[in-house]
């Protein structure tokens, strides 16, 4: 068997069709035809209020976190287990970051350790909607509602995701979407910020746009456009923007094949889960998952290594996932964890994500699901 990567970023073939298409326009800064295309079809997939291509998802989230309009010495609450982005967004906003533990099952924020990380220096919670399965968003919700805070919602693994029939990325005041080329949907690099409040539009895309209100000019409703804002340059090339339609027109077709991967590894290795030799992902019956991750809990540290070795030595590339933040040198100078880190720590050293793409083969799903039986059968 030839290596097998662990991810290889999704391709449908109509790409460079698009992409020269974009290039005969004329028009391949941004803003143009296949960025509105893929705005819009989000719009209407989703029910979102407003939503905007980002260079990338983590400038979706440094939007979110200017949009909140932080101060110096305000704080927000977050998981520990998640990508940098996720912090740096809210530090470069000039806010203090307060971590807090995960479920167990989810590997999400714990929902009933958030209220007692509140102080009143608490602005924002961010959620992270880990592996595209969603948090407890009705508690959240209800908890920001209570402290008057503004919600973001990390949801840069999560889109097609949905929780009690709502796609996430559209329950919070913002949501963060990903397309990076690890992501289910890729333009390579970008992403996309969605906002679910009216109030916040016009902000966004002066913010997006330079600090100028450009987008207004566009659309008649301004003589000129002028410099009004801060902002800075999180449009991206439309040349992206048409890489990624061609994805979305065929969002359903790369989300079922995903499923069909997800749910083969899972059915494969529920005996292993039975035997008690791994855990598998949990899905709450709230929530529908997108198939972005396929992880396994390893019973300890030297087994998940032990495994990752054994799987590179039959050309399979398995990976470890996030090293908590706030065990992180930034993450010290930059934060602090509330409360105890009962399972973030201890899952992050057990967990191992197998690969997991978009067109992956029958023979190669097979060679992994047999390699990693052989394994875990002979500990």
């Amino acid at each position: 068997m030839s290596f097998i990567h662990f991810n290889v970023p999704p391709y449908i073939g109509t790409e460079f069709k698009y992409m020269k298409k974009a290039v005969e326009n004329h028009k391949i800064c941004g803003d143009g035809v296949f960025t509105k295309k893929c705005d819009i079809w989000m719009e209407r997939r989703f029910n979102a209020e407003k939503v905007l291509l980002t260079t990338s998802g983590s400038a979706a989230l440094d939007m979110s976190a200017l949009l909140c309009d932080l101060k110096p010495g305000d704080e927000v609450i977050l998981p520990s287990y998640t990508f940098s982005s996720t912090a740096n967004a809210f530090v470069l906003a000039g806010a203090r970051l307060v971590f807090v533990d995960i479920r167990p099952d989810t590997m999400n924020i714990d929902e009933t350790k958030i209220e007692e990380a509140i102080t009143d220096k608490t602005r924002v919670i961010c959620v992270v909607h880990y592996a595209g399965v969603a948090c407890e968003m009705d508690t959240i919700m209800s908890i920001a509602h209570k402290y008057n805070l503004l919600v973001v919602e990390d949801a840069a693994q999560a889109i097609m995701s949905m929780y009690k029939g709502r796609y996430l990325g559209t329950i919070g005041d913002f949501g963060c979407y990903s397309f990076h080329e690890t992501k289910n949907f890729s333009m390579g690099e970008g992403g996309a910020i969605v906002i679910n409040n009216s109030v916040y539009i016009n902000k966004a895309e002066i913010l997006r746009e330079k600090g100028t209100n450009r987008s207004q000019f566009y659309r008649g409703e301004v003589a000129k456009y002028n410099w009004v804002d801060f902002g800075d340059s999180y449009l991206p090339s439309e040349l992206n923007a048409a890489y990624l339609w061609a994805q979305l027109e065929k969002a359903d077709e790369i989300n079922n094949n995903r499923l069909e991967t997800w749910n083969i590894y899972y059915e494969a290795f529920r005996p292993l889960m039975i035997e008690q030799k791994i855990e598998l992902p949990v899905i709450p019956e709230t929530c529908v998952h997108n198939a972005h991750m396929f992880y396994i809990k390893c019973r300890d540290y030297c087994t998940r290594q032990a495994y990752i070795q054994y799987m590179k030595e039959k050309n399979v590339l398995c990976v470890f996932h996030y090293v908590p933040l706030h065990s992180a040198p930034a993450g010290v100078k930059f934060g602090r964890f509330n409360g105890t880190d009962e399972y973030t720590t201890s899952i992050s050293d057990r967990l191992v994500r197998l690969p997991m793409y978009y067109g992956i083969s029958a023979e190669e799903r097979q060679y992994i699901i047999n390699n990693t039986l052989n394994f875990f059968n002979g500990i």
